[in-house]
Formats: C-alpha cells, sequence, structure tokens
C-alpha cells in the first residue's frame, strides 16, 4: 500500500518540487497540496493522508498551529490522524521546538538531500520519529521556561507499570532500545514491548512525545 502524502508550501516551486520526487517513488502517493495550514486543515478534512509533509513559516495559518489541530485529530477525517513530517528553511531551535510539541514526528531542513526526505517520509509513515530523543532532550532543556509554570499532573501516567515507568524515564534521557536493554539487562525485544505499552497507555505517537511529556510532567527536569 502506497505512503498517501498531503505537501504543504505556501511556494508553488516547492509543491512542485516536492511533488516530482514524491511521484517517482512507487510506494508514495501525494494526494493532495496546500498553500497553508488553515487550507491543509480544510483539505485533510475530505482527504485521508498517511504523512504531511509540513512547511512552518507560511501565512495566515502556520505550520506549528495546523500541526497541533491535526494532532488533536480535530481536523482529520475521521479515524484519520497523519503524522507530520515539519521542513522549513529556517535552521532554528526555537521552530524546532514548537513543531515537537505542537506533535510533529519529524523535523527536516528543506535543503536536505532528495533521499533523505524520502526515508524521513517512511520513518514518519511507519510510526516511528525522525528527530532523534537526544536533540529533542537538547532542545527541551534549552527552552525548558517555556514548558509552563510548573510540572503538570497527567492521570495517565498512573496506568504505567514500575518497570514502564522506568522504561520512559530511560526514553526521555535519550537512550536508544538497544541501550535500556543494557541497563536493564533484559532483550531489546522486551524494551520494544514496553515502549509499545508506553505509547498506548499515555496516548502518544511516538517516541519524541515520550520526551516531551516526561519534560512536561516533571519527571526529567533540565540538566537532570
Amino acid at each position: 500500500m502506497s505512503i498517501r502524502v498531503v505537501i504543504v508550501d505556501d511556494q508553488a516551486l516547492v509543491r512542485a518540487g516536492f511533488r516530482m520526487v514524491l511521484g517517482a517513488q512507487s510506494d508514495m502517493e501525494v494526494v493532495g497540496e496546500a498553500v497553508d495550514g488553515a487550507d491543509a486543515l480544510r483539505l485533510l478534512a475530505a482527504t485521508p493522508a498517511d504523512v504531511v509533509v509540513m512547511d512552518i513559516r507560511m501565512p495566515i495559518m502556520d505550520g506549528v498551529e495546523a500541526t497541533r489541530r491535526l494532532c488533536q485529530g480535530a481536523d482529520a477525517t475521521a479515524g484519520q490522524r497523519p503524522r507530520v513530517l515539519v521542513l522549513t528553511t529556517f535552521d532554528t531551535e526555537a521552530d524546532a521546538f514548537a513543531a515537537l510539541r505542537a506533535g510533529a514526528s519529524g523535523f527536516l531542513l528543506k535543503n536536505v538531500p532528495p533521499e533523505e526526505l524520502l526515508t524521513a517520509i517512511r520513518v514518519v509513515a511507519s510510526g516511528d520519529s525522525v528527530v532523534a530523543p537526544p536533540i529533542t532532550r537538547r532542545l527541551l532543556e534549552r527552552f525548558a521556561g517555556q514548558l509552563g509554570p510548573g510540572p503538570a499532573a497527567d492521570p495517565r501516567l498512573g496506568q504505567l507499570t514500575e518497570r514502564e515507568r522506568e522504561v520512559l524515564l530511560l526514553v526521555a534521557q535519550g537512550l536508544s532500545n538497544t541501550e535500556i536493554g543494557q541497563r536493564l539487562h533484559v532483550a531489546e525485544a522486551t524494551v520494544k514491548t514496553h515502549v509499545g505499552k508506553i505509547l498506548t497507555k499515555l496516548e502518544l505517537r511516538d517516541r519524541v512525545q515520550v520526551v516531551v511529556l516526561a519534560y512536561e510532567t516533571g519527571l526529567v527536569r533540565p540538566g537532570a
């Protein structure tokens, strides 16, 4: 089955270039284009998609706000919550931070090689994230003051077992499944099972969102 992609960018030339690259792939299909965030929400309300390639800085509604609404599920086709891969020409940590907090599963610069963009789309479509947890942790520590006045209680955390909570903290520290397995002296497959249960119980999309939640709830603090 092809990966259904929607391209959102206010520059027609950029959209045309992305469409040409993606259209040459046997496992991808461009199912729509939008010129800004508001246009994207209208399109996705009627068009099922797996991945949205989203520009950040656009008129009317920027990519961060559109990402937030899509990831909340209010503006997508019933049962459809496409994953968002954010692309921008601006290499700033603030953009990455805002996009990740809004729910993006990936963050890339527009000048990446085509093969890197294609790989990122496939990774995001598979349910994983493109931005590595260590990078996310660095972003959260840099912008920790923007997370709010203090730790926020999240009742979902009470659903986790002691081992799942332990795995969550290690994920938030940026450890891979292999590294977590070595730390806890368990098989990597066991770690993957724990991570899957954590994502399900906390209603999170990927490991990046686990890191964000750990900081927002005070489970992990900057510099810890």
